[in-house]
């Protein structure tokens, strides 16, 4: 018996390593730079450059393994077959379309940041090692976070996202204000990751189960068989912590306290790294989770066969879980109503600019939230279509990804050359660099989602997605999260126009921070490439839409 066990674990792991490649790829990058620092000529060899090269790899490892050829025109790409659902190492991961798109981004992602870290003086040498095996580590966490497909996976996985960025945010050791962030932000991860790892406990011991397929079909069952009062309320509490964990990644209100301060201590960099990566990889799990739990379509067809083959009383055919998922949408939509409006909102009142960027953050992973709801309300209606709403996510996060990184990327180099990062000190910007201004005026007015910049198609998806939601199941919350999301949208441009405004028409004074140096060639040079996409990505964007969509058709169905 024990040799039979082994052998099948043997011989799953190693058919679980193809879909495996990227985490093992970013494992041996931390391994080559950790060992590098033995020898002596360590000290020549920059760090960064071995993490672009790890991540080029990454790169390389994941693209043979989509189902679709960029090379063939949109039309085809429908037509070619989608990429299989497959759980891995005995169902702890799941490797599918959806997970290839997001893993992609977080790819691309660090590629421009790393980019940005060799471009900007904040993280150099010696701290350089540290710092990206640091960020590698966190992007290995996150990777396993778009493809967690059990509970116990789910919690390490943000565990290993969420440590390695509290020492990210405290690595210059002397900056006060970056220790008492990174305090924070680790008391406050530590407090969130006991509530999620106690509903953990009390949801897989209500199910018996932490392999999330398992738990949906239990799930199910106790539904339809009708749940005490005291179990319902144990289910209750139990998902309402695991949320807290989710929440606490995504800086989704009431556990985005961290964010700002965070934020504001970190430098522009990190900053970054966390408003994009962390919100991608925590979005991921977000519609894992929910889709997984509340979705029987999602199970696999062995989960299916053994549940119409078992002895039990209930058939797969008659077990329901549209009230799980009802309450599920209901919790997910006002968790997103509630962050874009507090976070637009206060973001009036900021005078530094990266802790507007943080209020912003908050309020776009409202923005990013309200598309969950509207996958859920499909599912049990259109599975093809709550499939698409879960594609409209993916092209948020592509546009958003270019969007924020642009912001902060400016914010890194105005710091760089003033010293500064107060919004005060931007005014007469357009006097003394013309490209900051421009670059960094069109990613504020595509965050704000006005066409023809790249923002508008983000935002257009989602609300295109609860329009489509409500014409199909008639939920009247889905109408309301759309008036909420277009209300937001015209309150968000004030503060990004009062930007725009300090650097085009307020003019400089005695106080204002001066600049001593410009813009090198290659900074203004990355800059216009992030810019660019933004600007063009509207007559363009079908080719990513059709890419996208085509990898998460297994989503749902």
């Amino acid at each position: 018996m024990f040799v039979t066990l082994v052998n099948h674990l043997t011989s799953d792991t190693f058919a679980s390593l193809p879909g495996f490649g990227v985490e093992l790829v970013l494992c041996a990058t931390i391994v080559v730079i950790l060992l590098a620092r033995m020898f002596p000529f360590s000290e020549r060899i920059d760090s960064t450059w071995l993490a672009l090269v790890g991540t080029m790899v990454a790169l390389g490892v994941l693209s043979p393994l989509a189902p679709w050829d960029i090379s063939q025109s949109p039309a085809r790409m429908v037509a070619m077959g989608d990429l299989p659902r497959v759980e891995i190492f005995t169902g702890m991961l799941i490797h599918d379309g959806f997970s290839v798109v997001i893993k992609t981004f977080l790819l691309a992602f660090l590629l421009l940041f790393f980019a940005l870290v060799k471009l900007t003086h904040a993280h150099r040498k010696p701290d350089s090692p540290d710092f990206t095996t640091l960020v590698l580590g966190s992007a290995l966490g996150m990777c396993l976070m778009v493809s967690a497909n059990h509970m116990l996976m789910i919690f390490l996985a943000i565990e290993m996202a969420s440590v390695p960025s509290y020492a990210m945010v405290a690595m210059h050791r002397h900056d006060r204000k970056g220790s008492e962030a990174a305090l924070k932000y680790a008391v406050y991860g530590a407090g969130t990751a006991g509530v999620m790892l106690y509903g953990i406990s009390l949801l897989c011991g209500m199910l018996n189960s932490a392999h999330l397929p398992t738990m949906a079909f239990r799930l199910a069952e106790m539904a339809t068989a009708g749940m005490s009062p005291a179990e319902s309320v144990i289910l209750v509490m139990a998902a309402l912590m695991i949320l807290v964990g989710i929440a606490f990644k995504l800086s989704a209100v009431p556990f985005h306290q961290w964010c700002p301060d965070v934020f504001e201590g970190a430098t522009a960099e990190v900053g970054a790294f966390l408003s994009v990566a962390s919100k991608a990889a925590a979005l991921a799990l977000l519609v894992r989770m929910a889709v997984g739990l509340t979705c029987l379509e999602s199970a696999p067809q062995m989960l299916v066969e053994w549940s119409t083959s078992s002895a039990g009383n209930v058939a797969f055919e008659s077990v329901s879980l549209d009230s799980v998922r009802h309450f599920v949408a209901w919790v997910i939509a006002a968790m997103a109503a509630v962050t874009c409006t507090f976070g637009n909102l206060a973001a009036f009142a900021q005078t530094n600019i990266k802790r507007l960027l943080a209020y912003s953050t908050i309020a776009h992973a409202g923005y990013m939230m309200m598309a969950v709801p509207a996958v859920l309300a499909l599912v049990s209606i259109d599975p093809v279509a709550a499939g698409q709403c879960g594609g409209y996510l993916g092209l948020y996060i592509a546009v958003y990804l270019l969007m924020n990184l642009g912001a902060f990327a400016v914010v890194a180099m105005v710091r760089d050359v003033t010293g500064s990062e107060e919004i005060r000190d931007y005014a007469g910007l357009i006097h003394r660099s013309k490209s900051l201004t421009i670059c960094l005026t069109v990613m504020l007015v595509s965050l704000v989602g006005l066409p023809p910049l790249a923002g508008f198609i983000g935002k257009f998806a989602v609300f295109a997605g609860l329009a489509r939601g409500y014409l199909a199941s008639g939920e009247t919350y889905l109408v309301a999260l759309l008036v909420i999301g277009c209300v937001n949208t015209a309150v968000s441009l004030f503060y990004y126009l009062r930007i725009v405004k300090a650097m085009t028409i307020d003019a400089t004074d005695a106080e204002t921070a001066a600049m001593r140096s410009s813009p090198s060639i290659l900074q203004t040079g990355y800059l216009w490439c992030l810019t660019v996409p933004v600007l063009v990505l509207i007559v363009g964007w079908d080719f990513l839409n059709v890419w996208i969509q085509q990898a998460v058709r297994g989503l749902v169905s």
